[in-house]
Parts: structure tokens; C-alpha cells; sequence
């Protein structure tokens, strides 16, 4: 009923940029956060941004300064500019966003595909 479609991604050396982007469709009647969350294998997925319906942005502490999320509301879409990228930042990127159906009265979690983020020379 929702999918989240993320591009971006790839292999940047440290140091370099990266923006990742994520459009949001289907049968969408709200969407409350969108965000970006991120997976190294053998640890538990951690919330990287967030960018709230009230227009609220919260990050991860150690991206503070490095990362900056935006939102297109009306396109339903949120990207990631990710600067300044360090080894420690390579990861499975993974799209969130919190929506409510057409037809549905509460919110649920969607999650996107996944794009590999590797920072490496």
C-alpha cells in the first residue's frame, strides 16, 4: 500500500559527500516523520535524522554538523546530505516514514529497500 523508493548511496572516499533521497507513494492519505535510519551488520539499526510533521529535525550526535536532512512535503520525499562521511559512517541506509492509509486512522512505520553507504579510500 506505501513504498518508500531510496537512491543515492554508494562508495565515497573519507571526507567526501553523499545525498541520499527517498520518495514516498502509494495509497497515502498523511505522513507524520520521515527519516533516515542505518545497519552494520551484528548491530541494532540506529536513528540517523529525523524530520518531523511539525517541521522538527533530530540527529544522530555523532552526525551533528555533517548531516542534514530535508523534506518536500508536497512530493512526499526526504533526503539526506551527508558531508564530511567517515569510515565509521559506512552502513545500510534505510528510509522511514510514518503514514497514515487512505482509509485509516492510525500510523504505521514503512521502510524503504536499503542503500549501502560505503566511506573508504
Amino acid at each position: 500500500q506505501v513504498q518508500l523508493v531510496e537512491s543515492g548511496g554508494g562508495l565515497v572516499q573519507p571526507g567526501g559527500s553523499l545525498r541520499l533521497s527517498c520518495a514516498a507513494s502509494g495509497s497515502i492519505f498523511s505522513i507524520n516523520a520521515m527519516g533516515w535510519y542505518r545497519q552494520v551488520p551484528g548491530k541494532a539499526r540506529e536513528l540517523v535524522a529525523v524530520y518531523t510533521s511539525a517541521g522538527r529535525t533530530n540527529y544522530l550526535d555523532s552526525v551533528k554538523g555533517r548531516f542534514t536532512i530535508s523534506r518536500d512535503n508536497a512530493k512526499n520525499t526526504v533526503s539526506l546530505q551527508m558531508n564530511s562521511l567517515k569510515p565509521e559512517d559506512t552502513a545500510v541506509y534505510y528510509c522511514n516514514a510514518v503514514v497514515r492509509i487512505n482509509g485509516g486512522t492510525v500510523y504505521y512505520p514503512y521502510w524503504g529497500q536499503g542503500t549501502q553507504v560505503t566511506v573508504s579510500s
